[in-house]
């Protein structure tokens, strides 16, 4: 096999194999840890005589300095060649292998000494699993069996159990088992990961006649004649575990060992092929016309760059650590050589090098599934089926015309010289596919691959290759599928470029789940799913608006480039949008469909910014908005496209909160498209409605209580709020008038949201007590209304959820209103208890947001909108509040949006003679005092 190694490094190291057959290691095996040395060592303490407990201690004592000088030895060569994943692998194996070796020297020949032993009286101590196969982390476990040929004797029981108590004294973690042959071929008959532990198996230590008995049985007896049942258990076994793992080898955080495309994945190719072909290595498969020289060497580099960051995530976390998570991936990722640069983080730079891994790990899946069904190595079409993850029917009866042919429910190639023939053959494949609802034959999309050199500019130019995209694109039913595979196959890249710079590209920050073309491609599944109208329950609006006429190119268009400008310099969307205005017209789109989708691409974020970020109620707003729309047509093409971008994000974004939100906008700024009656009603006419309403509400109260009560708020009460919260204002007042605190929480499960009215004589800093006292029992605000009435009392409404973005459950509401209770009548102090609160994991830590804070004049009629961006943090609207009121401010309400770790806190607020702050010195103040409340610096000390 080729080196692993960093240029220059295989020059001085020798290949050749260590006492148990490993070799490539990062340092010279005897140098490294060396088994002769380690036993005379031993001999030379038992030599010396003493008592046994004191020889043991010793033995120990020596053992634990080998294995520490030897680890650390591989340590350095970990930072001096970060890259070299394999040979460090190898290397930690070896260094138990000297271990082991020397502790059963020890148990067998000191501690249990036996000159003379039966035949009966022999054990094997064998490596299996991955440290059979000579791959480990730092961390990894030391799969062990002990050996017998038939029986178990006391001998051999002594020995086993005195090396056990020695492998954990030396804080080794064990995986044993002890058996004879015949244990081991029945029990793996019988259970597949036995059997895939002993398909790894190297001896170790002892006697030679167990091991190669259990080798020859194995191979006769048992895996000869159950390949084909291997084969689909694994794969099975495989698709269990893709299911546990988040299913997408595309997740910002992945599990290296257990996720899509991570180690298990190669280990199931090289365990399929070892069980199938008795092969050594990948590179043993050329010769069998199993894979070409390029794609071993894939699999090559996709084992190297992957073990090497394993190894670096169990030396930083120093543990067995399987998840990159986001703290990680910047430490190795600096270590990995990565930098900043192309308006792009280290860190994403190398996230994107990883999951480019986990995609050819995807591919060569499926080269292999091909190879095996070309050499019958396996039941068809199980395997392929399996291996492909597809859910079309089969369909045998049906032809597909003269280039392809469907066999066994597949589409192949009559003629492989198809592709070289006609290029654009390679698009009709996968439109085929669609048309005939028939999985694609994984040996016609290793084809594919082998072709994507004939992916020229004469071919992307071709009018009938983009009208083939363009149906593929557009595909109601298999548009996920089909671009998936496009992707996969890195078809979809050649065919547009400009997409290829996002496959793989990951977007280092906690609100997304998938990497730029993974969430592409899952709005594009959102978006079928609508327009089937299986989310009609979910998005009514989008589903109406499907329903109707829509240019659907246009739509799934700009779905597709929404994100294409990411990874640059620039802003995303302006990119995107020169992107789109260049490709859309070589696509086949018209000039008006071209600048619908340049439109739709640059202001994609639109209409969710708004919908989050501002307060929608105000009738400025919605102005504002209608403004930038300027047309129903492209109102509904924004709002079906919002919902879209907001769903593939990743699961646990979307929630009935942010439904309602998009819902009330889309229908308040049509109203105002469209010159709808509503929209010319007068504001004391609302004003009006909304008391006519609310006197509805309280028929159970005398007309003079009513009349009070319609006297008591301001017009904008009357605009900022619904009835039914109107009404619990109104009763709060009503049991208690002017009493210190009242709290109503009242559940809104459709919203997704609890609403919280708190009712308490108004002063300067209440709303930020009311903030902290919701921070401090867990409810993390999403909206928040507070208006004074002329009795100077405080009708303040907030809508929080709980850490999960969900409404709270009833059992916890009690415990919610005893804690928000208790601050409001300064039982605890919130900022007190906030900053002993406040610890920031290791995880959080890795984000910067940088703190920018935005004054807007022209967004209300009546207040000055302040926006804060600002890295999220425990109690953040506590602080944001507290040093607006300490600034002489009113809150009027705040909108909160969060998005991972970047928090986005916009509030409406007014001087203190209600005024609008335009004086930019007052902003520039407003804005320095909010900075030092953000990193936790007082006026006072700044100013020191």
């Amino acid at each position: 096999m080729p080196e692993d190694a960093d240029p220059g490094i295989a020059d001085r190291l020798s290949p050749a194999p260590t006492f148990a057959g490993l070799s490539h290691l990062c340092a010279e095996p005897r140098s490294l840890a060396c088994r002769a040395d380690l036993i005379d060592a031993i001999d030379a303490i038992v030599a010396e005589g003493g008592e046994d407990a004191a020889r043991r201690d010793a033995v120990v004592a020596l053992l634990a300095r080998t294995q520490r000088a030897a680890r650390e030895t591989v340590c350095r060569h970990l930072r001096a060649h970060p890259r070299a994943g394999l040979r460090l692998a190898r290397s930690y194996a070896h260094i138990a292998d000297v271990i082991v070796a020397g502790v059963y020297h020890f148990c067998a020949n000191h501690l249990h000494s036996a000159p003379i032993r039966t035949t009966g009286e022999k054990l094997s101590i064998v490596a299996i699993g991955g440290y059979g196969r000579g791959e480990m982390a730092p961390f990894s476990d030391v799969d062990l069996l002990f050996l017998t040929p038939w029986k178990r004797t006391a001998w051999a029981e002594s020995v086993v159990e005195s090396m056990l108590y020695i492998l954990w004294d030396l804080k080794l973690k064990i995986g044993q088992a002890v058996r004879s042959v015949d244990d081991c071929l029945r029990m793996a008959a019988g259970d597949l990961t036995i059997r895939t532990s002993l398909l790894e198996h190297r001896l170790i230590e002892g006697d030679v006649e167990p091991f190669e008995d259990l080798q020859n049985r194995l191979w006769s007896e048992l895996f000869r004649r159950t390949g084909p049942e291997f084969v689909e258990g694994k794969i099975a076994e495989r698709d269990r575990r893709h299911e546990r793992h988040g299913g997408s080898r595309y997740l910002l955080e992945p599990n290296v060992k257990q996720a899509k495309g991570g180690l298990r994945d190669l280990q199931t190719l090289h365990w399929i092929s070892k069980y199938l072909y008795r092969s050594g290595t990948a590179w043993d498969l050329v010769g069998m016309g199993v894979f070409e020289h390029q794609e071993v060497q894939r699999f090559a580099d996709a084992a190297k760059f992957i073990w090497a960051v394993r190894c670096h995530l169990h030396d930083v976390a120093d543990g067995p650590q399987e998840q990159l998570t986001f703290d990680r991936q910047i430490e190795i990722a600096e270590r990995m050589g990565y930098r900043d640069g192309q308006g792009r983080m280290a860190v994403e730079h190398f996230m994107q090098a990883y999951f480019r891994h986990a995609k050819n790990v995807g591919d060569l899946t499926r080269i292999f599934s091909a190879a095996l069904e070309m050499q019958h190595a396996k039941r068809p079409p199980r395997l392929s089926y399996l291996l492909q993850a597809l859910s079309f029917r089969s369909t045998d009866a049906e032809e597909a015309g003269e280039t392809f042919v469907v066999r066994n429910g597949r589409l192949a190639l009559n003629d492989d010289g198809a592709f070289a023939e006609d290029p654009v053959n390679i698009l009709r494949l996968f439109a085929e596919a669609a048309r005939l609802d028939a999985r694609i034959h994984p040996a016609a999309l290793r084809l594919v691959t082998q072709s994507l050199d004939l992916i020229d500019d004469e071919m992307r130019a071709d009018p009938e290759a983009n009208r083939l995209f363009m149906e593929m694109l557009t595909n109601r039913d298999h548009a996920e599928w089909l671009l998936r595979l496009l992707n996969e196959t890195d078809l979809l890249g050649r065919f547009v470029p400009a997409f290829s710079r996002v496959v793989a590209m990951m977007q280092f920050n906690m609100y997304h789940s998938y990497t730029v073309d993974e969430h592409t491609i899952q709005t594009i599944r959102v978006l079928g799913r609508i327009e089937r109208q299986e989310l009609k329950d979910e998005h009514p609006v989008a589903a109406e608006i499907m329903r109707g006429t829509v240019n659907r190119r246009v739509l799934y268009t700009a779905l597709f480039l929404h994100d294409i400008g990411k990874g640059d310099t620039r802003d995303h969307s302006e990119f995107g949008a020169e992107i789109a205005a260049e490709l859309c017209p070589r696509l086949g789109l018209d000039a008006a469909e071209t600048e619908m989708v340049v439109w739709l691409v640059r202001h994609h974020l639109l209409m969710s910014d708004v919908a989050q970020k501002r307060d929608i109620s105000d009738r400025m707003t919605v102005r504002d908005f209608a403004k930038v729309v300027r047309s129903p047509e492209r109102l509904r093409l924004l709002h079906v496209l919002t919902v879209c971008d907001i769903r593939g994000v990743g699961t646990g974004v979307w929630n009935n909160w942010k439904a309602q939100l998009l819902r009330k906008l889309y229908w308040d700024t049509r109203d105002f498209l469209t010159g709808s009656a509503d929209q010319q009603v007068s504001q004391s006419a609302r004003v009006e409605s909304a008391k006519a309403a609310l006197e509805e509400a309280l028929a159970d109260w005398g007309t003079e209580a009513v009349a009070a009560e319609m006297y008591r708020h301001h017009a904008h009460y009357w605009l900022g709020l619904d009835t039914a919260t109107q009404e619990s204002f109104a009763r709060l007042n009503w049991n208690d008038p002017g009493g210190e605190v009242g709290i109503r929480i009242v559940a809104e499960p459709s919203r997704d949201v609890t609403k919280i009215c708190i009712y308490l004589a108004d002063h300067p800093g209440s709303f930020s007590q009311m903030a902290g006292a919701l921070a401090l029992a867990g409810a993390n605000v999403v909206d928040a209304r507070t208006y004074t009435t002329v009795d100077g009392m405080a009708c303040s409404a907030f809508w929080v959820q709980d850490s999960e973005a969900r409404p709270f459950e009833e059992s916890r509401l009690e415990r919610l209103r005893a804690t928000i209770d208790r601050t409001l009548r300064a039982e605890q102090v919130a900022r007190d208890e906030l900053m002993a609160r406040e610890r920031d994991r290791p995880r959080d830590r890795s984000f910067t947001v940088p703190t920018r804070i935005l004054f807007d004049n022209e967004g209300s009629e009546l207040c000055t909108v302040i926006e804060v961006n600002a890295r999220d943090r425990l109690g953040l609207l506590h602080v944001l509040t507290r040093t607006l009121t300490e600034l002489n401010l009113n809150i009027t309400s705040a909108i909160i949006a969060t998005y991972g770790e970047h928090a986005v806190d916009v509030f409406y607020v007014k001087d203190l003679f209600g005024l609008k702050i335009r004086n930019l010195k007052k902003q520039q103040q407003i804005a320095r005092h909010l900075r030092e409340a953000i990193e936790g610096i007082t006026p006072e000390v700044a100013a020191q």
